[in-house]
């Protein structure tokens, strides 16, 4: 789930930095600071359920694409990882 942190941080419009990140992440009742964003996204940390919520939530995407569960969104179609079959 890091590297899926770290890809919608950095390709937010404006790009969040780890503060920015940490900062927003408050405004949901999650305090990690930067250092604990850092080792999440370089998996040193596990993400807590209710992390995971407040992470989609400020980043602005899907659960289940930080969660590596949905791989593809385009419009109707999508492509889970779990079966490896495209659903529309």
């Amino acid at each position: 789930m890091g590297a899926r942190v770290r890809e919608a941080r950095t390709s937010a419009k404006p790009p969040l930095t780890q503060d920015q990140l940490s900062g927003k992440l408050a405004t949901e009742g999650v305090v990690l600071d930067r250092v604990a964003i850092t080792k999440i996204e370089c998996g040193m940390r596990c993400v807590f359920d209710f992390e995971v919520s407040a992470f989609a939530a400020v980043l602005k995407v899907d659960v289940r694409w930080l969660l590596g569960i949905k791989e593809v969104v385009d419009s109707d179609v999508s492509m889970s990882l779990n079966s490896g079959k495209l659903r529309r």
